[in-house]
């Protein structure tokens, strides 16, 4: 594993880690090795599983279900 166990790190650590680690995603799909982004894919996938594992009831956004973008797509259709 790269880096500190994310069970280890408090929230405040654990919010820098996600914001890097997805503000780093784009170029390392577009020019990382494979390697690289195999790396960046395991250690987002701990890291956001380590969150969930905190926040298991956190607040999700209707617009963010499947059931809410067909909404937006149908207002849009409308528009």
């Amino acid at each position: 594993m790269t880096g500190v166990d994310p069970g280890r790190l408090d929230d405040q650590q654990l919010m820098k880690e996600l914001e890097t680690i997805h503000r780093t995603r784009h170029d390392t799909l577009l020019h990382g090795s494979n390697d690289a982004l195999k790396a960046h894919n395991d250690r987002m996938a701990q890291l956001e599983g380590e969150y969930l594992r905190r926040h298991p009831r956190r607040v999700v956004a209707a617009s963010r279900t499947r059931e809410g973008a067909r909404d937006r797509e149908a207002c849009e259709k409308n528009a």
